[in-house]
């Protein structure tokens, strides 16, 4: 690569545009990430520890319980309810915006002892490099940045800049849901993830207006009903 398209470290130059930090945060949430976080670590994720983008030892790691991921999991509502649903099952999950993160690490810490969960405070792309192919068995991703404006939505997560690596990382057969509350994004959900490589299990409208049996409505869906927007839930899988 050329110097103009890598990092110091090697890493390939990625644009990021979501928010990183918010408010200011508290003496607890501040304690949470610099006591709870690191151990959380799915593994060596970062260029500056792993510039050879080594693949993590996923049965090591995660005690060879079956691995699912969420993409972007906000304050961590969805990610601790199924981490208490399904506690033979081992969830990483990937946000970078560190006040989120924080609030993850609070909940967890008050309904918790949780020893299920990962979590990997940064782009989901940097974890993609180090995931084995075919080995996370179900990924969510809920409620993602809509980026609303038309020349902006080449930074949705549903590209092929996303959506390839992650049918790369997920078993064949594997599930893939998204929720949302944008009718441009159902769109452009239903155009590019089958391009990528996934099928829609859909078999009528109610499909979609439904939630899963084993959902949690957050306070972000709650703010969305509120504010006369419908939630919309797509059921992929990888073919």
């Amino acid at each position: 690569m050329s110097e103009e398209t890598t990092h110091k470290s090697g890493a390939p130059w990625r644009n990021f545009y979501g928010r990183i930090h918010g408010k200011t945060l508290n003496k607890a949430q501040v304690e949470y990430l610099e006591e709870d976080l690191p151990r959380l670590a799915p593994g060596c994720v970062s260029w500056e520890e792993n510039p050879e983008r080594a693949k993590i030892d996923m049965a090591k790691r995660f005690a060879g319980k079956p691995v699912w991921l969420e993409i972007g999991f906000g304050g961590g509502e969805h990610l601790v309810h199924m981490a208490r649903t399904y506690p033979d099952v081992y969830i990483i999950g990937c946000e970078p915006f560190v006040n989120g993160v924080a609030m993850c690490l609070g909940k967890m810490r008050r309904e918790g002892p949780f020893d299920n969960i990962a979590i990997h405070a940064g782009d989901a792309r940097d974890l993609f490099d180090v995931l084995p192919d075919g080995s996370i068995e179900k990924a969510f991703l809920n409620y993602p940045d809509p980026w609303p404006k038309k020349r902006h939505h080449r930074r949705r997560f549903v590209t092929d800049e996303h959506l390839e690596p992650l049918h790369r990382v997920l078993k064949d057969g594997a599930e893939f849901r998204v929720a949302t509350d944008i009718p441009d994004y159902v769109r452009q959900t239903m155009e590019e993830v089958p391009k990528a490589g996934f099928e829609w299990l859909a078999e009528g409208p109610e499909d979609w207006r439904k939630p899963w049996s084993d959902w949690i409505s957050t306070r972000y869906e709650q703010k969305a009903i509120r504010e006369g927007r419908t939630p919309h839930y797509m059921t992929f899988r990888k073919v």
